[in-house]
């Protein structure tokens, strides 16, 4: 089966190699698109690439204030298309965030320390990864890239 398996990736490698440059940025949009999507979901349900959860948020102490947002699930705005964005070249295709956001969302995919608020005190976040790639994105990478040029082929 694996070798099956991989026979059929080296096809479609070389199926992607005959197409053209915007074919090719086609055929990689579609499958960044879909990239997103699976990083979207597995943020909404606030988890890992590797299927274990974020770490939840601090304990709020007694004398601060039990808010909404305390209770809401963390990242719900980062992983809309607004601010999770897709890019494709012929080459390459990419899933992430940019400007301002790009920032916030490394500190909390790498674990890295940062202000609470500008002026701020520090904080040491945890490590949540809010972009990667699991094993079952992988097989849907293959299978959304065999369906892309299983349409084209079967349409001339």
């Amino acid at each position: 089966m694996s070798d099956d398996l991989h026979a059929l990736e080296m096809l479609a490698i070389q199926l992607l190699a005959r197409l053209s440059p915007s074919q090719r940025r086609v055929a990689l949009m579609c499958v960044a698109r879909e990239m997103r999507r699976h990083q979207s979901d597995r943020i909404a349900q606030q988890l890992n690439p590797d299927g274990t959860p974020y770490e939840p948020r601090k304990r709020a102490s007694a004398r601060s204030r039990k808010g909404r947002i305390r209770r809401q699930a963390m990242f719900q705005k980062l992983r809309t298309a607004r601010w999770l964005k897709v890019e494709a070249s012929p080459d390459e295709a990419a899933v992430g965030f940019a400007g301002r956001i790009a920032r916030i969302a490394a500190v909390h995919q790498y674990g890295e320390r940062a202000p609470v608020s500008p002026h701020g005190p520090e904080y040491q976040y945890p490590r949540r990864a809010l972009v990667g790639i699991a094993a079952h994105d992988r097989e849907s990478i293959r299978a959304r890239l065999i369906a892309h040029l299983d349409g084209r082929i079967s349409r001339g």
